[in-house]
Order: structure tokens, then sequence, then C-alpha cells
């Protein structure tokens, strides 16, 4: 239906082919001049504000730039810092840890000499105490067997004899056994 409403109104108005294209002479002046009018408008008003607003952007831009590759350098600065913080401290930790540890195996190397001595010491006191417990007995057993001899030779004699006498007899006895 459009095509028809053109068609009719190009038989009306009289052109034919390029004559419809064209326009008339003093559409042609209008145009040029109202074109004319609002590019020097648009140039001498709008287009500095628009190149002042072009350039306050690319300024902003370039701005924002610097400062996120400043903040990306002190970033990486820090991080660097970090890194030598935590290498510092695993150092340091490793230290402490060799230095507990030789600590420990000087306070064990201690500790067992003093053990040792103690056990030396203690065998040593056993020891004593079985040689003097030893000694007491064998006096003892000599006092005994003193006594039993002397009973045993007053019952087979019959009489009293001088107990002294006979204690040394006995002891010089035993004397020549152990001696032997």
């Amino acid at each position: 239906m459009n095509a028809d409403v053109l068609i009719l109104a190009a038989e009306e108005a009289g052109g034919e082919g390029i004559d419809l294209l064209i326009p008339t002479i003093p559409e042609l002046v209008g145009g040029i001049l109202a074109f004319a009018v609002v590019f020097v408008v648009m140039w001498k008003f709008a287009w500095p504000q628009l190149q002042e607003l072009l350039e306050n952007r690319q300024k902003a831009i370039a701005g924002q730039i610097q400062e996120a590759e400043a903040i990306k350098a002190e970033a990486q600065s820090l991080l660097d810092d970090y890194r030598q913080q935590l290498a510092g401290a695993k150092s340091e930790a490793n230290q402490i840890v060799e230095a507990a540890r030789t600590q420990a195996d000087t306070v064990k190397a201690d500790l067992i000499a003093k053990a040792q001595t103690e056990a030396e010491g203690i065998i040593g006191k056993a020891r004593e105490d079985a040689s003097s417990e030893k000694s007491r007995a064998m006096t003892e057993a000599r006092q005994e067997v003193a006594n039993l001899s002397i009973d045993l030779a007053e019952k087979v004699v019959g009489n009293s004899l001088d107990r002294a006498a006979q204690k040394s007899l006995v002891d010089s006895y035993l004397a020549n056994l152990e001696g032997a």
C-alpha cells in the first residue's frame, strides 16, 4: 500500500527518475545554510566543551592508571617485605629449633652422666654394705663357733675350762683356717 502511495505522489509531482532524488535549488540552498549555521554553532559552543570533556576524561583515565600503577608498586613492595619477613621468621625458627636441639642434647648428656655417677655410687655403696655385712656375719659366726666349741669342750671334758683361754685358742685356729 505504501508503494502505491509513493508512486501516485510521484506522478502528481510530474517528475520522473532523477528529479525525484535531487531537491530543488531553494531547498538545497536552505539546507546548506541551515547546516552551516548548525555547524558554526556546534563548532563554536559545543566542540570546545566536548573537547574539554574528552581531555578531562583522558586526564582522569591517565590519573587512574598512574594511581593503579602506584598501588601495584606498593603492593609488590609490601609482598616483597612480607616474603623477606617470612624468610627471616623461618630462619629464626630454624635457629630456635636448632638451639633447642643442642640444649636438649646437652641436658640429655648431663642427665646420663649424672645417672651413671649415681648408679656407680649406689653400686659402690651396695658393695661396701655387702662387704661390711659379710665381715659382720663372719665375726658373728666366729663368735658363735667359738662359743659352741667351748660349750662342746666343757661338756666333753666335764668341767669348766678357762673361757678366755679357750676362746683365744679357737680364734687362732679359725684364723689359721682362713689363712690356709
